[in-house]
């Protein structure tokens, strides 16, 4: 009998699943947080000397939002590949809302799986594998999606946030 995620949504057997943080925590060091306050401060007085103080208090939420979550463990949620879609949280996709994948596997780096939708409010989700087998993942996402084989680097925003250690 199919698994149903909530009382009327019937999301099928369950063939991977795995918990993930909702973002990424890195260890950030003295010197990350010198040099971030530094541009965070240099860009407000910028903002002030142009008069434009929206951006200002972007930049200021921002820095706010980025020490809160310092603070904080973040989030797990539960990742599920299922017969008829894929579970993110409490959130379902189903195979006819998503485009593609692809697999970008890098160890230690980049062990990741994209999923391309076909919103354009979300164009893509980024799962972490941890220590799934991409080779499993990609068989059972084959019988019901295409493979972007193009693809093989991760995404340049995802780069840069991992980087600059963003999430």
């Amino acid at each position: 009998m199919p698994k149903p995620l909530t009382e009327d949504l019937v999301i099928g057997d369950i063939l991977h699943e795995w918990t993930l943080s909702e973002y990424e925590r890195h260890e950030r060091g003295g010197k990350w947080y010198v040099l971030t306050l530094f541009g965070a401060v240099l860009l407000v007085v910028f903002a002030i000397f142009t008069d434009n103080f929206l951006f200002a208090l972007v930049i200021l939420l921002g820095v706010i939002i980025m020490f809160l979550q310092h603070h904080q463990e973040p989030p797990q949620v539960l990742f599920q590949i299922t017969e008829l879609g894929v579970v993110v949280g409490k959130k379902f996709y189903p195979y006819r809302e998503l485009s593609e994948f692809y697999i970008i596997y890098q160890p230690p780096l980049v062990k990741g799986l994209f999923l391309g939708t076909k919103s354009s409010v979300r164009p893509t989700l980024r799962i972490p594998l941890y220590d799934q087998n991409p080779v499993e993942v990609r068989h059972t996402l084959l019988e019901h999606l295409d493979e972007d084989l193009e693809k093989e680097e991760e995404p340049l925003s995802e780069s840069i946030v991992r980087f600059w250690k963003l999430h």
